[in-house]
């Protein structure tokens, strides 16, 4: 099998070959591994250009030609956030599959791989305990005020009041929009204080819900009115974009708080920083932002009570070795099968003999 890996600057293509070469170690038919990296220099430019492509994805940005000509006679394509545009597919006569290094794959034209009878693969769960321990980490940061107490001290005050009186984590009711895998991360590692979970998701059943220790809701509404905590965990969809706002924000108890390290798109932010300038609930922390990063003079950065970190949440070691090592398990499956298990279009290749 070949492989063409696209790198970048989050996860050199180096880290690919690495991992295909871990994984196919000592066995006959290792893959024929190619390379090659995307976006320039500075991390900065990078993040710019996969925020285009999750609003209006790849085909907004340009494809580099070294990436177009390195496809070649490849089988497989392994990548994290480099486009893969239809002029990418197309190069590829042999190509039988591309797959994303991440759970997100807004960065590939999954409609044109599908009309080609190309499987475009997704890594469910491979950043997930990294993203649960932040949205914890977020909970405790914003009710305790640890990001204001820091900065207070290193100005030289010693700060002992704060806009809202600290809330406990220990006992208080956390509400979860969405259980997908982040979420069941997070279910036994909050657990341990002693909080009542309840959890919205209409696609996961009751039984399934339950045995992580948390009880099914089955509208929204009840979520955000009975939380002292909601944590957003859901998939952005066509569905789920901007589907919660202000109507869901006045039925939080005035102590409660927001959190989101999941999508930014799927919140209306304008209605949040509203309720938050008002005083409505009592605060707010966010990892995702409509606008990253958020500037100068960003009206987010004078509210006193939300606490704003640079979508940081799923940037951990593991993260990066479970991405390139779940990437080598994918070729690999795809090398003895034909097949792999996350095929997000198998629907479609259905009728063509594609992966499922």
């Amino acid at each position: 099998m070949k492989v063409l890996c696209i790198g970048d600057l989050f996860l050199p293509s180096e880290r690919f070959r690495e991992a295909l070469e871990r994984e196919f170690s000592g066995e006959n038919g290792a893959p024929d591994v190619r390379e090659v990296m995307w976006a320039g220099e500075k991390a900065e430019e990078q993040h710019h250009l996969q925020q285009i492509m999750e609003v209006d994805g790849p085909e907004a940005v340009p494809v580099p030609e070294e990436i177009v000509s390195a496809v070649g006679d490849a089988e497989v394509i392994t990548v994290h956030f480099a486009p893969v545009p239809e002029a990418v597919l197309d190069a590829g006569a042999d190509l039988r599959a591309v797959v994303v290094a991440r759970a997100g794959y807004e960065n590939v034209n999954v409609e044109a791989a599908s009309r080609r009878g190309i499987a475009v693969v997704n890594l469910l769960g491979r950043n997930a305990p990294a993203v649960a321990e932040q949205a914890i980490a977020l909970m405790l940061a914003e009710t305790r005020d640890v990001a204001r107490a820091d900065r207070g001290v290193r100005e030289g005050r010693w700060p002992k009041e704060f806009p809202q009186t600290p809330y406990d984590l220990f006992g208080s009711t956390v509400g979860l929009i969405g259980f997908g895998q982040v979420a069941r991360q997070l279910a036994p590692r909050i657990r341990g204080f002693e909080v009542r979970l309840l959890a919205y998701d209409p696609y996961v059943d009751g039984k399934t819900i339950e045995s992580y220790g948390a009880e099914k809701v089955d509208d929204m509404e009840t979520v955000f009115r009975e939380s002292d905590f909601v944590s957003l965990h859901a998939r952005l969809t066509d569905e789920t974009r901007r589907f919660i706002g202000r109507e869901h924000f006045e039925l939080m108890k005035p102590t409660a708080y927001f959190i989101n390290n999941a999508r930014s798109r799927m919140v209306r932010y304008n209605d949040l920083y509203e309720v938050l300038k008002e005083g409505r609930i009592a605060g707010a922390a966010l990892d995702v932002h409509d606008d990253e990063p958020l500037g100068e003079g960003s009206e987010w950065t004078e509210l006193e009570n939300v606490t704003l970190t640079p979508h940081i949440a799923g940037s951990t070691t593991s993260t990066w070795l479970n991405s390139v090592r779940m990437s080598a398990e994918a070729v690999k499956e795809l090398s003895e099968t034909g097949r792999a298990t996350n095929t997000v279009n198998a629907d479609a290749l259905s009728g063509k003999g594609g992966g499922s």
